[in-house]
């Protein structure tokens, strides 16, 4: 995955609190994760560890890639 995505391949939305729980973004981050400016990216991403604590949420491991 790229520096400057949260993306574990992990893609499914928590009902409760709406935020991936991979990743700790919202669908609506989600759909224009690549169309924001790379400063953006990483603001977000400064505040999903946080979001993902306070959700109590647990980040999932990237799967393994398959060879």
């Amino acid at each position: 995955m790229s520096k400057e995505t949260p993306c574990v391949a992990v893609c499914m939305i928590d009902p409760r609190t709406k935020l991936c729980f991979g990743c700790g973004r919202t669908l609506p981050e989600i759909a224009r994760w690549h169309a924001m400016e790379s400063a953006d990216r990483l603001s977000v991403m400064a505040l999903l560890p946080a979001r993902m604590t306070e959700a109590g949420l647990a980040p999932i491991a990237a799967s393994p890639r398959r060879t």
